[in-house]
């Protein structure tokens, strides 16, 4: 990065919010005069603050409004009013975009030059509110209440609007909003996808259906002549999925090309795997890369190459490797950049390339560790583990998973198998990166096999094996675990009697409709932090896979899918049912109905739950869970 560093801000009171959000107070230190600036401090709690590109300009967010300073010792320019507490959201997500939309708290973005700054704002008025208790300290007599505005399923979803605000004057700042396109507007019900300066006086947009099958993007350029923005029809690119829902998750970042209109961008080609298109001025989409498997990420485009991260190379779906191709004169053969470097050890990387894309940073996950003799040395004592990556035939698919396999493996001998399973829409869990984790304890301490398994839903091989589960979440997935533990249980080294499951969120949710299936595979099973029924979890997540809960759309799906219709089958199980009890994500609400339903079947099973913990179930818990865990798994299998 070629700017030039004046000032460092330091964090001082960190507090937690969400999963990406905390509030801060900041000091900022001048590095020309060796202090700190004791001007016109910056507040306490401070939501969020973002350094311009150029220059040293700040905006902050306090008490849900904007702050720009044009420098850190001045006094700042107010550029939102109506930033309310869980009502009006300037700058920064509310919790469902934060957690299923942006994947960050910040919902502000500089202009490359810094002219400009956009920002969301997010009215969460008519949103539910979800609320539960926070028990705190021992000596607080009434516990708190959280109340926190969680649109689930089918309920009211937050509002959007996006605003830009010239910041060339201060303090006569005004905010200009860029309207959603006609499609939108009219319902009012769709998202703002993302945000991506193209220059200081064009910015893309994106925006999202509520029911997440079509996207439009827009580009939109500045009008000097009375400073409003403009997004002419003829640069909206529409983007529309037949079989499910667009992108990934959502709607991939468009790469623009030096001439600032024409872009790259990845979607899904013609068979319904997802590849890198070059979107020219006039609109046509021409693929740059093609085959049976996926573009991961696009991560630079110069005015030679683009570089990106495919699972291309072998044919493995869970490997990950750097390619460019050659741009310009239309497509050339890909070249992959890091095959080759080490690959007895290194099939899965991941990189971050600098701003001019002039120098990467290359990061190999293994799967097997760096090879040095201080390492070896260190190991030296300790048996580790080893991985097995290999595929199975289910349906007519070719389906992968991996298994950690105790030190010595015998396959003559007869081992315990625990089924790991995540399994939510584009998930992958046979992979090959290194880990350090439960599975590497419970392979090299108690001789246990602990395997995964990618089944239909799982991404990174087509639509056609990922959209497999759309509009109905809790069939294929689950029943495809069933059948891998079936077929796990036929190699000759793995003991049919002593098959466990365990999986944590969605994995809970899958734990918890596997050990409900009455399949008789499995002699017991943990589920953590579970969803239980689809219309307790949020909109955007929820809606993306199985639409509206209402008759005219999926409600039969929805109730169909729920783990309490299930508690009968659970008196065949033995059954560990965890959650903490401030889990804003995944609410206590879920595990709450699948206990009341296991009672009223009058099922014996254990449950534990952590009190104030959220979905992470961390701090002094998390060796606590881990321990449980381990114990209850230990007793199932009969260990001692």
């Amino acid at each position: 990065n070629n700017k030039t560093v004046n000032f460092l801000n330091i964090k001082m009171i960190l507090l937690q919010l969400w999963r990406h959000s905390y509030t801060a107070s900041y000091h900022i230190y001048d590095l020309n005069t060796r202090s700190l600036v004791t001007e016109n401090l910056l507040p306490n709690y401070t939501q969020y603050i973002s350094w311009s590109p150029v220059g040293h300009k700040l905006a902050y967010v306090w008490n849900n409004n904007i702050y720009i300073k044009e420098s850190p010792g001045v006094s700042s320019v107010q550029i939102t009013t109506n930033g309310e507490e869980n009502k009006i959201f300037n700058g920064i997500a509310d919790w469902v975009y934060e957690e299923e939309m942006f994947g960050t708290h910040s919902a502000l973005w500089w202009s490359p030059n810094a002219s400009f700054l956009a920002y969301a704002e997010f009215n969460d008025t008519e949103v539910p509110v979800m609320e539960y208790s926070f028990y705190a300290e021992d000596t607080l007599q009434y516990p708190k209440t959280i109340k926190l505005p969680y649109p689930k399923a089918g309920a009211a979803n937050p509002t959007v609007k996006l605003f830009v605000v010239n910041t060339q004057a201060p303090p006569t700042v005004n905010s200009s909003e860029i309207i959603a396109p006609a499609t939108f507007v009219i319902s009012r019900d769709h998202y703002l996808s993302a945000v991506t300066w193209v220059t200081d006086e064009r910015i893309c947009l994106q925006w999202l259906r509520r029911i997440q099958n079509f996207s439009v993007l827009v580009v939109c350029d500045f009008t000097r002549e009375n400073g409003m923005w403009q997004c002419p029809e003829g640069k909206q690119h529409t983007e529309e999925s037949k079989t499910g829902w667009i992108g990934t998750f959502q709607p991939s970042d468009p790469y623009f090309a030096s001439d600032n209109i024409s872009y790259y961008k990845i979607l899904s080609n013609t068979e319904g795997f997802k590849h890198i298109h070059y979107i020219n001025s006039t609109g046509s989409r021409i693929p740059i890369t093609h085959g049976k498997w996926e573009v991961i990420s696009i991560e630079a485009v110069t005015n030679d190459f683009i570089y990106y991260i495919s699972n291309e190379f072998g044919g493995k779906p869970g490997g990950r490797n750097l390619y460019k191709v050659l741009v310009g004169n239309g497509p050339t053969t890909p070249k992959c950049v890091s095959c080759d470097l080490d690959k007895d050890r290194c099939q899965y990387y991941s990189a971050s390339f600098s701003n001019d894309a002039q120098y990467y940073l290359l990061n190999c996950y293994g799967e097997i560790l760096e090879n040095n003799t201080d390492l070896d040395s260190m190991l030296m004592d300790i048996q580790m583990p080893s991985k097995k990556v290999d595929t199975i035939t289910l349906n007519g698919y070719t389906l992968w998973y991996q298994m950690i396999l105790p030190p010595h493996f015998d396959s003559s001998k007869k081992y315990p198998l625990l089924l790991d399973v995540y399994a939510g829409p584009c998930s992958q869990k046979a992979d090959y990166a290194f880990r350090i984790n439960w599975a590497t304890y419970l392979a090299s301490t108690e001789q246990i096999i602990v395997a995964s398994f990618d089944g239909r839903g799982s991404g990174y091989q087509g639509d056609e094996i990922m959209h497999a589960v759309n509009r109905r979440l809790g069939t294929y997935e689950v029943e495809d675990q069933i059948s891998a533990a079936r077929k796990f249980s036929e190699m000759s080294f793995v003991d049919k009697n002593r098959i466990a499951i365990w999986g944590w969120s969605y994995g809970g949710y899958v734990t918890s409709m596997v050990l409900g299936s009455g399949s008789k595979v499995f002699k017991c099973g943990i589920a953590v932090a579970p969803v239980s029924r689809w219309q307790y979890y949020d909109s955007i997540y929820t809606e993306r896979y199985m639409g509206l809960p209402v008759a005219s759309d999926n409600l039969e799906n929805y109730e169909s899918s729920t783990v309490m219709a299930k508690a009968e089958n659970f008196k065949d199980v033995e059954y560990l049912l965890i959650h903490g009890t401030a889990d804003d994500n995944v609410h206590f609400q879920q595990a709450a109905q699948i206990s009341k339903a296991l009672v009223d079947a009058q099922v014996d099973f254990q449950a534990m739950w952590y009190t104030d913990k959220d979905h992470g179930i961390g701090g002094q818990a998390h060796s606590h869970i881990y321990t449980h865990m381990s114990h209850f798994i230990k007793q199932c299998f009969s260990l001692p």
